[in-house]
């Protein structure tokens, strides 16, 4: 029965923040189109590398959403490093996973996240950019990893009739669909570290260089979305983690994926992969320990923080955002009342 309750009152909290995040997503798709990043990524010097990180950042895509557009960018004139920045910030951040991290680990978390994304993308791009391109073409298109997990290339062509009621088409079927099992599994997982693992349980295991490099190892190979990524970091932070910890988790999970990986071999190369991995552990490990003694230093708490964040919305409309997304969430119901 506690497992339930601290299971609701994680979804109850996070329900606003994601509902707005979709609404925003459904935004971005309907104003901006592929051909319009095509432009704005054009070039292979470093501002074509932190134009394409920071447009990238608020785009709703996962990792493996994040392939197809980006290989097709790449294929369309953007260098090889503007292509892994926008690879990397992509999925890393969102819109939606912004949001719940300021109200689940605090606005401090939020902002550290952002900064981390973009640092580790701007970097990551500027090294592989330095790398050669491999002696033989790529193949034509990157296949099989969207149709393994369920994702959708999310960028409309420029010939592909777009709009509000497009965006938010998009945002409320094809990316609800793609995230909503993750972020149930990790809602869930969640509640079950806040119910069964006591406060300061994993405290002995934090801190330093080797537990933050051992988490971002972990994080790396998995397929995790940004936004299922962070109820599970607050969890493993009020079970008694770091902070910097709990960041190279949110950072490095989302943005690699064995898929990631392997189609970034075959588009970019073995230096460019070898390049992309080593750059991913040690900028993540860097940053975290970089907030670690920060936060150290000036005595700042983040879970105060989320807690007083969570206390912002009244309760009703807690409740009404978990029943919309809930409602929605159901194809069929969704379907019937919004016609998408």
């Amino acid at each position: 029965m506690t497992l339930v309750i601290e299971l609701l009152q994680i979804a109850l909290t996070a329900a606003p923040w994601l509902l707005l995040g979709l609404v925003i997503a459904g935004l971005i798709k309907a104003w901006l189109p592929e051909h319009v990043l095509q432009r704005w990524m054009g070039g292979r010097g470093l501002g074509s590398i932190v134009r394409a990180a920071v447009i990238g950042m608020p785009l709703p895509l996962c990792s493996c959403g994040a392939i197809p557009t980006a290989i097709a960018l790449h294929r369309g004139g953007a260098g090889r490093g503007p292509t892994t920045s926008f690879l990397i910030s992509t999925p890393g951040v969102g819109v939606d996973s912004i949001l719940l991290t300021s109200v689940l680990l605090g606005p401090l978390m939020a902002v550290v996240r952002v900064i981390g994304a973009l640092v580790t993308a701007i970097v990551t791009g500027l090294l592989v950019g330095l790398t050669r391109e491999p002696a033989t073409p790529a193949p034509a298109t990157p296949g099989g990893c969207c149709a393994s997990s369920g994702c959708h290339t999310p960028t409309a062509k420029a010939d592909e009739p777009s709009g509000l009621k497009a965006g938010l088409r998009y945002a409320f079927s094809d990316l609800l669909d793609d995230i909503s099992a993750w972020v149930f599994a990790g809602l869930l997982l969640a509640g079950v570290l806040v119910t069964l693992v006591p406060p300061d349980t994993l405290a002995h295991y934090s801190g330093g260089l080797l537990a933050l490099a051992l988490m971002a190892v972990v994080g790396i190979p998995l397929y995790i979305c940004a936004a299922a990524a962070t109820p599970v970091a607050a969890g493993l932070l009020l079970a008694g983690i770091s902070p910097g910890m709990a960041l190279v988790f949110l950072l490095a999970g989302p943005i690699t994926s064995l898929a990631t990986l392997a189609i970034l071999r075959r588009e970019l190369g073995n230096a460019a992969l070898a390049v992309y991995l080593a750059s991913v552990l040690v900028v993540t490990v860097l940053v975290g320990w970089t907030v670690d003694g920060v936060l150290g230093m000036t005595g700042w708490n983040v879970v105060d923080q989320a807690s007083e964040v969570q206390e912002l919305l009244p309760v009703w409309l807690e409740w009404l955002a978990l029943a919309v997304l809930a409602l929605v969430a159901v194809r069929p119901v969704r379907k019937r009342l919004l016609g998408f």
